[in-house]
């Protein structure tokens, strides 16, 4: 039996990922810089990789392929607005097919610019990995107990994590 920390509820996973499209298209990657950090049972990460973590120790390589329900969704057409340029930040490059984050109440959003006019401009909703089933290739770099202090705050500190 190892002796390694196994992911579970309360502990603290550290893992690079690389993200691909089923049909094999990479889209994203944390290979470049630091590892993901996520406290596990405190809804900081999709469900379904989550999920896929549980159980595992660090050193394991695996690959997990998750259904759009399971990620950002279903696309759906109609998901556009219209905007005010004015709540667009200062100096973004608005073009068609360009992402941009607005701020919104809920929080950062990350929107696909659809048409620009002379005041306004209209986005696309939708997340740009919408619709899509996504393959996240893991491995699991370390499996830690999680501080009192990231207990208390929900997530997970320092590399990786959120910084304070």
């Amino acid at each position: 039996m190892s002796d390694k920390l196994a992911a579970e509820k309360d502990r603290v996973v550290s893992f690079h990922y690389v993200l691909t499209e089923v049909e094999g298209a990479e889209l994203e990657s944390s290979r470049s810089g630091e590892p993901m950090a996520a406290l596990i049972g405190h809804a900081n990460m999709m469900e379904g990789l989550e999920a896929a973590l549980i159980g595992r120790t660090a050193g394991e390589q695996f690959e997990v392929a998750l259904a759009p329900e399971q990620t950002f969704g279903e696309r759906r057409d109609d998901w556009t607005q219209r905007i005010q340029k004015k709540h667009v930040p200062k100096g973004t490059r608005l073009r068609p097919g360009a992402q941009i984050q607005l701020q919104t109440d809920d929080g950062p959003r990350l929107v696909t610019v659809v048409k620009v006019g002379s005041s306004v401009v209209d986005v696309d909703l939708n997340h740009p990995f919408a619709g899509k089933t996504l393959v996240f290739a893991i491995e699991l770099l370390e499996v830690r107990e999680a501080s009192e202090e990231e207990l208390a705050h929900g997530h997970a500190h320092g590399a990786g994590g959120h910084h304070h």
